[in-house]
């Protein structure tokens, strides 16, 4: 949704769009770009072994497509965007970027300024006039938030779990804590703060237009009945019913309480679309 709406706004000036996905993993935004319809796309990971399964998966996309259907041209570069600079590494190093996404990665930058600052270069330095760029990060005050009403240095549930250093020390840079995600993600990572970020990018040249938090988003696109049909094509939501004949990832009857009011009161249809109440704590 987001970088659709995002390739829509570029596409009013210009045709051609060239993005840069910076951390693309192993390419699990090559169909929105496809179906985005850009020109070019560079993608770029510090693991080899990423950047390798993200090569195949658009070379197999691409050889997919029918003779008239179009797909853009690619490149992939492994580096380590918090210390190399990228532009050294395109295939022209004069390229310029409309649209540069960073999902989920910016925040392993903020290790220390310069990583920070080289990422932000990476990320914005080649972009085009009126370029974007779009980065999902942890939300700090509320990573603070939760661990200043802990008792220990760590908060969680079944599904997640960060752990502090310790409380009451939140510097600028270096503020490291381990994320644990069930079946997922175990690494360490760093606090961003945002005013901190938003200082920085204006250094090179960009300016805040857009920020929000995931419930902030959520409740303002789910609004739109296209993207109630994306969450239901997706199987985003688990379908809840009071009759006890759904599959449910959570096993606590307390993770489905919000669901059996919500039906009580007679405002759904069944079976309901819903979270477990641990899994809406871990992404919000």
């Amino acid at each position: 949704i987001f970088l659709g709406e995002f390739i829509d706004r570029v596409r009013q000036k210009k045709s051609d769009i060239t993005v840069l996905d910076l951390g693309c993993g192993k390419g699990g935004d090559l169909l929105k770009w496809k179906k985005g319809r850009i020109k070019k796309l560079v993608c770029t990971d510090i693991a080899d072994i990423s950047v390798q399964q993200c090569k195949h998966r658009y070379e197999e996309m691409k050889a997919r497509c029918r003779y008239n259907e179009h797909i853009f041209d690619a490149e992939f570069i492994q580096a380590d965007s918090t210390k190399d600079l990228l532009s050294s590494k395109y295939s022209d190093p004069d390229m310029r970027f409309d649209i540069c996404s960073c999902q989920f990665v910016y925040h392993y930058s903020f290790e220390t300024y310069e990583q920070a600052d080289m990422m932000l270069k990476n990320a914005c330095g080649n972009l085009s006039p009126g370029g974007y760029f779009i980065g999902t990060t942890p939300n700090s005050f509320e990573l603070v938030k939760r661990l200043e009403a802990s008792e220990t240095n760590s908060f969680g549930n079944d599904v997640y779990n960060v752990k502090f250093e310790k409380k009451g020390d939140y510097p600028l840079f270096g503020c490291k804590y381990d994320f644990h995600l069930e079946e997922v993600v175990d690494v360490p990572e760093f606090l961003v703060y945002f005013p901190l970020l938003e200082e920085m990018a204006k250094k090179h040249g960009m300016k805040l237009v857009y920020k929000m938090t995931f419930r902030e988003f959520y409740e303002e696109k789910i609004k739109n009945e296209e993207h109630k049909m994306l969450l239901r094509r997706m199987q985003a939501l688990e379908p809840y019913s009071t009759s006890g004949d759904s599959r449910l990832v959570s096993d606590k009857p307390d993770d489905y309480e919000h669901a059996k009011e919500f039906i009580k009161d007679g405002k759904a249809k069944l079976p309901l679309g819903t979270l477990s109440k641990s899994e809406w704590e871990a992404t919000s």
